[in-house]
């Protein structure tokens, strides 16, 4: 599963590409439901390179 760090701007780039709709905005940034399928749609997306594979 992809995560977001704190590097998040918010911009809502990565929301928008997801094809399950995992990405959801949060207080601080957006955050990666439990639905994420790894494509790394979102992680191509980010402009500020906030999102990367998880462990």
């Amino acid at each position: 599963m992809y995560v977001i760090s704190e590097e998040c701007v918010k911009c809502g780039a990565c929301a928008s590409v997801c094809p399950v709709g995992a990405i959801a905005e949060g207080d601080a940034q957006y955050t990666i439901s439990e639905e994420c399928i790894d494509c790394g749609s979102c992680a191509e997306t980010c402009p500020v390179g906030a999102i990367s594979a998880g462990k």
